[in-house]
């Protein structure tokens, strides 16, 4: 059996366990699974038993470097300086800039753009999405316990990240690989430069989040939410679809009702002004 239907059959028992959730919508599985099934000749892959982990190759279409046992359409551009790793998948029209590493099984989707020092790891990306310069995505998250010894012990982080379809990604954002669900990026979600994104997070469609935001662990946001620059989610809390963060806003607790939020703790627009216009009285403003 050929290293390539070695990867193919690998890399879709992954997206067939991973659509059993609800985070991963059917036409996100649809496409992954054309890429990782698809036969037609325009993959490019080396079978056999020479085949050893640390062999690379030049790649025709720009110069990067792949290892044999990847999966990478004909039409792909890697320029030069760009790693891909072992049973990875690269699809048509995608596009991949220097100094970015695609680490092992990561899979990225037709017409997708990769800037230049990205790094991917434990992640699937989605058809049409743009990842800017610097991002890092898969990488564990931040987990640790105290033991009955005073010792600091890391959590495991097994799981993945998985980004829909027509993601925009800003430079230098992170995004943490899951420990207990996949962190999940929705379709058409954009986010701006400098964003951390903690481990297990689920982010709905059609979501904005401005520069600085920091979403902790385990938070779960649902679609067309926006986030104004520097806002700030505590880990396990829920917001509802439709809401609005003004800048600044920290959420502490579950929102549930949509409409628009501001303050620390954040509270509805209208109460958080009351709040600031209270405050500048006292204080003889």
């Amino acid at each position: 059996m050929t290293m390539a239907v070695v990867t193919r059959r690998k890399l879709v028992s992954f997206v067939r366990s991973t659509s059993t959730t609800p985070f991963l919508n059917h036409t996100q599985y649809s496409n992954f699974l054309y890429i990782l099934s698809s036969s037609h000749p325009h993959f490019s892959t080396t079978s056999s038993s020479s085949c050893s982990e640390d062999k690379f190759k030049k790649w025709k279409n720009g110069g990067g470097i792949f290892h044999e046992s990847a999966c990478i359409d004909s039409t792909a551009f890697l320029d030069v300086g760009a790693i891909v790793h072992s049973e990875s998948v690269v699809g048509s029209n995608v596009r991949i800039a220097s100094g970015t590493v695609v680490g092992p099984s990561v899979s990225i989707a037709h017409s997708t753009i990769i800037g230049f020092n990205v790094s991917l790891s434990n992640c699937s990306i989605g058809d049409s999405c743009v990842i800017h310069n610097g991002v890092c995505i898969g990488q564990d998250g931040f987990g640790f316990y105290v033991d009955g010894d005073g010792h600091m012990i890391k959590k495991p982080q097994k799981l993945n990240v998985i980004i829909g379809n027509g993601v925009e990604i800003g430079a230098n954002t992170c995004i943490d690989r899951g420990s207990w669900r996949d962190t999940f990026i929705g379709d058409n979600s954009k986010i701006d430069n400098l964003v951390q994104i903690g481990h297990n997070v689920v982010i709905g469609k059609n979501c904005m989040l401005c520069g600085q935001v920091g979403i902790a662990g385990s938070a779960t946001i649902g679609d067309y939410v926006t986030m104004g620059g520097r806002v700030a989610i505590r880990d396990h809390v829920s917001i509802t679809s439709k809401v609005r963060l003004a800048a600044l806003s920290c959420v502490t607790k579950d929102i549930t009702e949509p409409g628009d939020y501001g303050g620390f703790p954040a509270v509805s627009i209208h109460k958080w002004r009351r709040q600031v216009a209270s405050s500048f009285a006292v204080r003889g403003v």
